[in-house]
């Protein structure tokens, strides 16, 4: 109830009020509950380790960051446009070419750009050629069918928030900082934007991207087509810092082409310079093939999330189970997205957010962080995060289909704890069966004093991967969420596994039976496989300015080690 009042006041107010001291009720202890269905430490007082490395992460990005004023000047809009046309010819024409500016990987059948034809089709590119030895060049291409309208799709893409909604994997923050162009009649064609915008991988081994750019939309009336072009600010750059590490976006975008029954075919161009930074070998493989950053990644993500939601605004849903209403199946999606994203911001390293390797060996994927929670949306106190990834041998769908099973999971004794789930309601939210949101009961036994609490779980896959994200959540809370209050201030402290597929390259020899000279030939195989990193967090205390001790952190350690050798064991003996 305290919560609760602390989030309508801090609404109205602006200012947060403090968390519950700590309670007499409970004995301070160094035994660390790590059950998914325990959302705080049973101990009070974590030690005197010093807290100069613990980094406060809000969960949304502070006003502060972003510049206030206009940035571009009256003088120079005209230069901006001038650039917006010349940039959407060049992202149109990529589009509508193929071969041999576009070139398909035999291994993974993606498009991958061919620098000598595209410096020879754009002579205004040669920028790109002088900085070919400094940087590397990523550029794909890839089309799909989502549905959405095109009208839709260009509202969402020009409207910063509905942009990161479309795709909470992939985008930690974006903001639109100035309307530097747009029609009087407000038509969405001719509207020039400049953004901002940080690019995440959901892992704190891999950098985030950010970039300052504008974007161009533009609207061809005889083709039936939409475009939305990002292009980079050359001309203004001096206005702007310079993203570390190094990234630029070149004339990114797609082309979006109506199809009947309110569906778009998509044509998707990523295309940028990064700077190569000290990476994990675990992610080598998957940012340098582009596919983490990919067009492929992008539109696997928009088709997953439209399918959402088109879930979302459905009102001809016949069994709702125990959800109450429609309204109420609503709600529970949006606080299912919420879960998500959260998930999704406190796993990677967005927001400058700092993560600490618990040993100097390169093979060592665990990372823990700390963050200070004062705002309403996630428990209040010292949230302690820890992530690490392991290649398995398994294919993605695989692992997918076993996590996202409760009944399968419940397999796995350091996150069951000997208790197992039951589904109570069930919302699927796509065309794949596992991409659904499931509210779940905890069946603990009849002799346990734990008050009854459920578990909101979404599951989602797509071509580029897959995610499952559960939380705890008292009954209450989505007794209140359905009623139709704002969902908004009931916290949320989700962990769970993301999946990227992946195969495992390594070299073998062979001798060459047809070669009269035997002589011995290296190939490379390709083994079949997958990345998974799990994400857990707990609170460590309800006293945000607490410290944490080490044994804290050997637990947490100890805890995601058995999750991932325990799920490597049961899918190698499935």
């Amino acid at each position: 109830q305290y919560d609760r009042v602390c989030c309508m006041v801090s609404q109205y107010t602006g200012r947060p009020l403090p968390a519950l001291g700590p309670t007499p009720l409970l004995t301070p202890s160094l035994e660390l509950d790590m059950t998914p269905f325990s959302r705080k430490f049973e101990q009070e007082d974590v030690g005197n380790c010093p807290t100069d490395h613990m980094v406060p992460l809000p969960f949304m990005p502070e006003n502060s960051h972003f510049p206030a004023n206009p940035l571009i000047l009256e003088e120079e809009k005209s230069v901006a446009l001038q650039l917006a046309v010349s940039s959407m010819d060049e992202l149109v024409k990529m589009a509508h070419t193929g071969e041999p500016l576009w070139v398909r990987s035999t291994d993974t059948a993606k498009l991958f750009l061919n620098l000598e034809e595209y410096n020879r089709m754009f002579s205004w590119s040669g920028n790109l050629k002088q900085n070919a030895a400094e940087f590397r060049i990523e550029a794909t291409k890839d089309t799909a069918v989502v549905i959405m309208n095109s009208i839709t799709l260009v509202d969402a893409f020009l409207d910063a928030n509905k942009w990161m909604e479309l795709f909470p994997s992939i985008i930690s923050r974006a903001k639109t900082l100035q309307v530097v162009h747009s029609e009087v009649s407000g038509h969405a064609s001719g509207s020039l934007h400049l953004m901002y915008a940080e690019l995440q991988v959901l892992s704190p081994l891999v950098a985030t991207r950010e970039a300052h750019f504008f974007r161009y939309c533009q609207h061809n009336a005889e083709e039936g087509t939409w475009a939305i072009v990002d292009f980079p600010l050359d001309e203004f750059q001096n206005n702007f810092p310079l993203s570390f590490p190094y990234y630029k976006r070149r004339p990114s975008g797609c082309v979006i082409q109506d199809m009947p029954n309110g569906y778009s075919r998509v044509t998707w161009i990523e295309h940028s310079e990064v700077e190569d930074a000290p990476l994990n070998p675990v992610f080598a493989g998957l940012v340098s093939s582009g596919a983490s950053f990919g067009a492929r990644r992008w539109l696997a993500v928009l088709q997953r999330q439209c399918e959402r939601l088109a879930s979302l605004m459905a009102r001809n849903i016949s069994d709702l189970g125990v959800i109450p209403s429609p309204e109420a199946r609503k709600s529970l999606m949006n606080l299912a997205q919420r879960m998500i994203r959260t998930f999704c911001l406190n796993i990677s390293t967005c927001y400058g957010q700092s993560w600490t390797a618990l040993s100097d060996s390169a093979d060592d994927t665990v990372r823990i962080t700390t963050r200070k929670v004062t705002e309403p949306g996630q428990p209040n106190g010292l949230i302690l995060s820890a992530v690490s990834t392991t290649w398995l041998p398994h294919n993605h769908n695989q692992i997918f289909d076993f996590l996202r099973d409760e009944k399968r999971r419940a397999q796995l004794e350091v996150l069951s704890n000997g208790n197992s789930l039951h589904e109570v309601a069930h919302i699927a939210n796509g065309s794949h069966p596992g991409n659904c949101i499931s509210l779940l009961r905890i069946n603990v036994a009849s002799n346990s004093s734990q008050s009854l609490e459920l578990v909101l779980q979404e599951s989602c896959s797509d071509e580029s991967g897959s995610m499952v994200v559960y939380a705890t959540i008292d009954v209450d809370a989505i007794q209140m969420a359905m009623n139709g209050e704002d969902p908004s201030c009931i916290p949320l402290l989700p962990l769970g596994f993301v999946i990227h597929p992946m195969n495992h390259h390594h070299q073998s020899s062979k001798e060459s039976k047809d070669d009269e000279d035997g002589i011995i030939k290296t190939e490379i195989d390709a083994e079949p496989g997958s990345l998974l990193t799990v994400g857990i967090q707990v609170l460590a205390s309800t006293i945000p300015s607490a410290k944490l001790n080490l044994s804290s952190v050997t637990a947490v350690n100890h805890h995601l080690r058995n999750i991932t050798q325990q799920i490597g064991a049961l899918l190698g003996s499935s």
